[in-house]
């Protein structure tokens, strides 16, 4: 009779990682995080613990293992990542959530809350509107709305199944967002138009949404990634990861921030701010072309990595 120690599974998992490719230091918390993730037993226990009611389990993290040697991301394997002290629920329809924009979102957070806040809400967050474009598995909106609790959150998206997913991150981490499919690139919008004028694609469930709505804040993490960085990917995000929410034409790597910053024109409330994080490539050309529209006091901050990665930007009076 097979004898199953949590011990021998850790040993199995490992050496299947390290096998596929992945390095000893990587494999080593991949496995522990299978262990504690589908076996249930906290990661200090992992090794010690023993128990036949393992061997069930075996198989299933096993296999587990296998799609990740073999170049799926664990994300997407479990289904679920950790996002700004979340839980958030990711498969291969939206992207998985970075580091860097959970950077992203504590700035906006940062901004909220200091005293030289610029946004009509400083100092709370009562009454103030914050607006997702392109909120993929609702990450952003979902932090922001966990974050500034008095807040009133939107997502909008083009894919049902990322607006899907979106709905229920928020509902299981116990937060308010509302969502609608919009195509911004379908939006009929400029500077000068009316907000009644703009042609909303909106979900049923959304369809409450007034047209006349604007905003205190729009932060987007649009698609930026053009099609010749191809080939400096790693081969698990080219292979698994939606390419609607990577990829913008390399004659127009711009085409998402500029479509955004001129809604922004006409969506955001006076002194509304808007927050992008952006190909580390293009930050000066994003920081110009946002000046060429009339926003102020724009800004450029650079990741944990030191990367170009963020953008903000005060709407024009």
């Amino acid at each position: 009779m097979y004898f199953c120690s949590m011990n021998s599974i850790y040993r199995e998992i490992k050496a299947l990682l390290t096998e596929g490719g992945m390095p000893e230091g990587e494999a080593r918390a991949v496995a522990l995080m299978l262990l504690e993730k589908v076996a249930g037993l906290p990661t200090a226990k992992a090794l010690i613990a023993d128990g036949n009611d393992l061997l069930c389990r075996r198989q299933t993290l096993l296999e587990l293992a296998a799609r990740i040697a073999q170049g799926e991301p664990v994300q997407y394997v479990l289904g679920e990542a950790d996002f700004c002290g979340l839980t958030m629920k990711v498969k291969p329809g939206v992207l998985i959530p970075r580091p860097e924009t959970e950077e992203l979102v504590n700035w906006i957070v940062e901004t909220l809350h200091t005293k030289q806040s610029v946004v009509n809400c400083q100092l709370s967050t009562v009454n103030c509107q914050l607006l997702d474009i392109g909120t993929g598995s609702g990450c952003i909106a979902v932090a922001l709305a966990k974050k500034l609790k008095e807040a009133e959150v939107e997502a909008w998206d083009v894919s049902d199944d990322a607006l899907e997913i979106a709905r229920e991150n928020a509902k299981r981490n116990g937060v308010q967002v509302k969502t609608s499919k919009v195509d911004v690139l379908d939006i009929n919008a400029n500077s000068n138009s009316q907000l009644s004028t703009v042609n909303f694609q909106l979900s049923t469930l959304t369809s409450h949404l007034s047209p006349l709505t604007s905003y205190n804040i729009i932060v987007s993490n649009p698609p930026y990634i053009c099609e010749e960085e191809k080939a400096e990917m790693e081969r698990n995000v080219l292979e698994h990861e939606p390419r609607l929410a990577l990829f913008v034409p390399d004659d127009d790597p711009l085409l998402f921030y500029r479509r955004i910053a001129e809604l922004g024109l006409s969506l955001l409330k006076e002194k509304g701010l808007l927050f992008f994080e952006i190909n580390r490539r293009f930050g000066e050309e994003v920081v110009k072309m946002l000046q060429g529209k009339g926003y102020r006091e724009v800004e450029l901050r650079q990741d944990m990595f030191g990367n170009d990665r963020m953008v903000k930007a005060i709407k024009p009076a």
